[in-house]
């Protein structure tokens, strides 16, 4: 017992930053300070927009970004992740703000980073890797279409319904748009839009969606145009505070705190992998991600902030900016911050139409046609998994969207497991039987069938080859060849003794040959080793058996005086 609390401190210690992640901050410093500059650019109408659109307002959206990103930056698993609020989150939170108010969402921050610190003392971060290409796609399509559909009504300047499902809402603004157009709301966004869209083809290292909402906001005060802005901001972060907190609705907050913690993995480490894959040389540590994480989240309510996660868009932005490593993530916050204090009445001019323009080209960046197609095309199953995926996302929760998408990935992938096995009727090896002469051939040939099962023999699908054995007829010995078997569960062996008891019912002895060692715990379980007549390493002592069994039936002559050892061993 004394070991344990030593073993814990030092699982501890492997989650918190070491002395090598602050020797990369001095690498390569104007680089990670350059980058730095350029995501907080991109990500400063993000975090003002997924605030507003997670029902809590564009302050909480400046918190989340400065206290979760610096946080994440220092203590996540990555060295190139960039986190703060995002669209998936965003579309988990509108549902709880609607529920149980402001208190509620921070309440449920707080709660998923303690799920989130204790899934990574757990070491779950390694189980990531289990997730289907198909389900990430249709995950990332689902999410896109939701975020797109929660900016229509500011895009439009209409008054979205609190608690209604992004598609309600989504058409009642369009409804309210063709009964009152609100043209400038529309102008606004559609510019912002493909300003964002048409620049990124364009000129891609320049981050247009700040010019586009800069360009929105001169527009909007120099011709006086009519369009709700995003309102006052307070100059600086609030003091770190607790006062939201109601432990009397702790109980009801953990569903949607286990929901929140879900999808916070699952961004973060989808995120961290992708960033992998853009760079040589950089590997994230998944457990410390949820660490990081976790501590983000711990953090970023006590300041009013949103739950967060990293951010795949604004992590790729800071990788092609060619971040070395955390300063740049580091550098983000910070400058995010700086806009806070100094800058918080130039953004409270931004008009909220503005930001739509944002997310609904953010969401349409966000869907890869290529990845798309080539997902669809690869098999039914991918497609199927994908198409199912998305749609869940769009019309259900995204953490039941991806506990779907994995219930029915699994399900198609051990129906294809399953039909890889097979049982074949094969004939007695020639070589064997002319060891034997005419008088003996014969009979073998016709009262011996051999049956050589290939594959596994699991649940998902023996009985549907092990029943035609017990089918079988006419003969009086069956030999099973399993060395080809590549794994068997107790469904598998159960199956297979029944068939044996029915083989024995009708009189027909069975041996079995090249039983590994890995199967003959499950048959044993069962009692299928029981029913078998004999075991036998090869093919051939499995024949020498089944001559002796027909000897001794009458069905073969009389053994003469020198026996084989095969024989032998069968007597």
């Amino acid at each position: 017992m004394s070991a344990l609390p030593g073993r814990a401190w030092g699982r501890l210690r492997s989650l918190l930053p070491a002395r090598a992640d602050f020797t990369a901050m001095t690498r390569a410093p104007r680089r990670d300070l350059l980058a730095g500059l350029t995501v907080a650019i991109v990500a400063l109408p993000l975090a003002l927009g997924f605030g507003v659109s997670s029902g809590l307002g564009a302050e909480a959206g400046l918190a989340t970004a400065v206290v979760a990103g610096a946080l994440a930056a220092l203590f996540g698993g990555s060295n190139l992740q960039v986190s703060g609020p995002t669209g998936a989150m965003t579309v988990v939170l509108v549902p709880i703000v609607a529920q149980y108010g402001p208190g509620g969402v921070l309440t449920v921050g707080l709660l998923a980073g303690l799920l989130l610190l204790a899934l990574a003392l757990l070491r779950a971060g390694r189980y990531m890797r289990y997730v289907p290409a198909p389900v990430v796609e249709g995950f990332t399509l689902g999410i896109a279409c939701v975020i797109g559909l929660q900016q229509v009504p500011n895009a439009l300047g209409a008054d979205a319904p609190e608690g209604d499902t992004v598609l309600v809402a989504a058409w009642g603004a369009a409804r309210q748009f063709v009964a009152a157009p609100d043209w400038t709301a529309a102008a606004l966004a559609l510019a912002v839009a493909a300003v964002m869209l048409l620049g990124a083809r364009w000129r891609p290292a320049v981050p247009f969606s700040i010019v586009g909402v800069a360009a929105a906001t001169a527009a909007t005060q120099l011709l006086d145009l009519d369009a709700t802005p995003i309102g006052d901001l307070p100059a600086g972060l609030p003091a770190p505070s607790l006062a939201f907190l109601d432990l009397s609705a702790l109980g009801s907050l953990l569903a949607p705190a286990v929901a929140v913690a879900a999808l916070a993995a699952l961004e973060s480490l989808l995120s961290a992998t992708v960033a992998d894959s853009m760079t040589t040389g950089q590997r994230h540590d998944p457990d410390r991600e949820l660490f990081g994480q976790g501590v983000a989240n711990l953090a970023a309510p006590l300041f009013g902030g949103v739950p967060a996660t990293a951010a795949i868009a604004r992590t790729a932005v800071n990788v092609r900016s060619g971040a070395r490593s955390r300063l740049a993530a580091l550098t983000h916050a910070a400058v995010l911050a700086v806009i806070v204090f100094a800058a918080a009445p130039l953004v409270s001019a931004i008009p909220l139409a503005a930001l739509a323009g944002v997310l609904l080209a953010t969401a349409i960046r966000m869907v890869e046609a290529g990845a798309l197609r080539a997902m669809v095309r690869a098999t039914r199953s991918d497609a199927v998994v994908l198409v199912l995926t998305a749609t869940a996302t769009l019309v259900l929760d995204l953490v039941l969207a991806v506990v779907i998408g994995l219930a029915v990935a699994g399900a198609l992938a051990l129906r294809a497991v399953a039909g890889q096995a097979r049982m074949d009727r094969t004939d007695l090896p020639a070589g064997l039987l002319d060891a034997y002469d005419a008088e003996e051939r014969a009979p073998l040939t016709e009262h011996v069938a051999a049956y050589r099962i290939d594959g596994p023999v699991f649940f998902a699908g023996a009985h549907r080859f092990l029943h035609d054995l017990s089918a079988v007829t006419g003969v009086h010995v069956v030999i099973l060849r399993l060395s080809r078997v590549t794994t068997m569960d107790a469904t598998g062996a159960l199956a297979l003794k029944d068939a044996v008891e029915e083989l024995h019912r009708r009189e027909i002895t069975v041996l079995a040959g090249g039983i590994r060692p890995g199967q003959r715990p499950a048959l044993a379980s069962v009692g299928a080793l029981d029913l078998l007549a004999g075991e036998y390493a090869t093919t051939a002592e499995a024949v020498a058996g089944a001559r002796a069994h027909l000897r001794r039936a009458g069905l073969l002559p009389a053994a003469p005086a020198t026996a084989s050892l095969g024989e032998e061993a069968a007597r």
